[in-house]
């Protein structure tokens, strides 16, 4: 059992055995701790200070390259970073962060061992707290939208959102229904951010290109609508490249609906603000984000949006020995004039790991801190294969020269020269062979086929399941069954000194 660390005053410099408490595995949380171990590398060595990261995933998602993982061109395994690997001087607990009393010093934490325990939840003591848990997908309360539409933030929805894309293929090609065979290639994307835009464009390339290979399906055939309910998609990128997003988009026959709301996807039936109806089997929510629902469960300061109260030097304000960075963070923007803040993007966010770090390991020696300062340099963005838009210090890229910038960006950013080299070799075989058009959704319900042989029922059977055998696999609206198991814990928690105590290896 691992010593709970002893409650400290405001003294800069902890004794032996300081606990920095981790909570999140994202951007923020995985660079910090990764940053933190090599910084304290002596301290961790003599037990002076102990490293815990809280995260609800082994792993970390790099998020920009969901698209393409959607596509067929990375494999999932390579958008992910192993935790415990990358993290291997840090005590990983692989659970949920339900509240945090700072003024304690104490995190609740559901762990994937507490429900089967039936003890509640543990609570992990710690000296410095580093808050970075995220985000989550901003939704709206539109009538059909939790039972018919999926997110892409995760690599689960990404390579879900795949095989549903073909799978919808397949039952357009099989059907004898028009309105079926209508609704099945019809692809509603709603959010022309990020997001949005760079999911639709690899999963409608992927899908024109695997229309070759079905007798009765052309590219021609298949509708991919984007809803943006702004006047411009991209904004990012600037003006001008956003409108040519858009007449790149259009050139390739996706509808992009501008100043337009999605009202409701009731029955798959897209209705939009505009009156236009679509009957559709796959409707894509991406319009947004806001911050993970911990927040509002700690005794920290919180702004109007939701997300803590930060100064320059990612300290929160007014709170002793809490740190906080990321989507999380309302962070002074010192670059830009008074009152702004950093926008919750990526590139922020892996910048501001390093003068968490430096910060966070200059208090704990008794040093000074630094303010965090990084001017927007641009953003690029990929429309498909070969195909992107680009605003980096001014110039404005279009087409492949974008798309080329774009994917080599990424590559210098994604953690670990392991991830790297097999994320460049499987673009290098992608672009020497074809490009896979597998759906592989039955691995969303692995024991189906043993429980049909073993004279049970499938997994979700019920009244909105389709037929196991048969050309939809799924649930009705198409896509993998609900959110995937986590923690449930029990309404009391327990103390624990011990962060790994309840916890799952990996």
């Amino acid at each position: 059992m691992v010593k709970a660390a002893n409650f400290r005053g405001t003294t800069p410099g902890p004794p032996s055995g300081a606990r920095i408490l981790v909570v999140g595995g994202g951007y923020v949380g995985m660079y910090t701790a990764l940053r933190l171990q090599r910084k304290l590398k002596q301290e961790l060595a003599q037990g002076e200070v102990e490293i815990v990261v809280v995260a609800p995933d082994p792993y970390m998602t790099y998020q920009p390259f969901l698209p393409e993982a959607a596509a067929g061109s990375i494999s999932p395994r390579h958008v992910v970073v192993p935790l415990r690997r990358v993290l291997d001087k840090c005590k990983i607990v692989i659970g949920e962060a339900k509240a945090v009393d700072h003024a304690k010093r104490k995190a609740t934490v559901a762990t994937l061992a507490t429900l089967e325990e039936g003890t509640g939840p543990v609570e992990i003591t710690y000296d410095e707290l580093v808050l970075a848990p995220g985000s989550i997908s901003r939704t709206l309360p539109i009538p059909g939208l939790a039972d018919y539409a999926i997110g892409f933030k995760t690599v689960e929805e990404a390579i879900g959102l795949r095989n549903h894309v073909i799978e919808q293929m397949d039952i357009a090609s099989s059907t004898r229904d028009p309105a079926i065979r209508d609704a099945a290639l019809t692809f509603v994307f709603v959010g022309g951010g990020y997001a949005g835009v760079e999911a639709l464009a690899e999963l409608e390339d992927m899908a024109r290109y695997a229309a070759r290979y079905y007798h009765n399906i052309k590219p021609e055939d298949l509708k991919f609508i984007l809803v943006e309910a702004s006047n411009r998609i991209l904004p990012e990128v600037g003006e001008a490249m956003g409108k040519y997003a858009i007449r790149e988009l259009r050139s390739r026959n996706i509808d992009v609906r501008l100043e337009t709301r999605l009202d409701s996807c009731e029955d798959r039936v897209a209705v939009l603000s505009d009156g236009t109806r679509f009957r559709t089997r796959t409707v894509v929510w991406t319009a947004g984000v806001k911050p993970a629902p911990l927040l509002a469960a700690t005794d920290l300061p919180l702004n109007e949006r939701g997300r803590i109260v930060c100064t320059a030097q990612l300290t929160v304000a007014g709170v002793d020995h809490a740190w906080a960075a990321g989507d999380a963070a309302a962070v002074p923007d010192v670059t830009a004039e008074p009152g702004k803040e950093c926008a919750p993007n990526a590139q922020h966010a892996v910048r501001q790991t390093k003068v968490l770090a430096e910060n966070i390991t200059a208090s704990l020696r008794g040093g000074p801190l630094k303010e965090y300062a990084h001017k927007y340099v641009g953003s690029v963005a990929s429309l498909g294969l070969h195909k992107g838009v680009a605003h980096i210090y001014g110039r404005k890229l279009k087409g492949y020269p974008a798309w080329l910038m774009h994917r080599v960006y990424h590559l210098s950013r994604v953690p670990t020269f392991n991830r790297k080299a097999r994320v460049l070799a499987e673009w290098t075989l992608s672009g020497l062979f074809k490009r896979e058009i597998v759906s592989l959704g039955s691995l969303e319900h692995p024991r189906a086929e043993f429980e049909l042989a073993a004279g049970g029922k499938r997994p979700g059977h019920g009244p909105d399941r389709a037929p196991h055998h048969g050309p939809q696999r799924g649930p009705e609206p198409g896509f993998p069954p609900g959110p995937k198991p986590g923690p449930k814990p029990d309404p009391e928690p327990r103390s624990d000194g011990d962060p790994q105590s309840g916890s799952r290896g990996n």
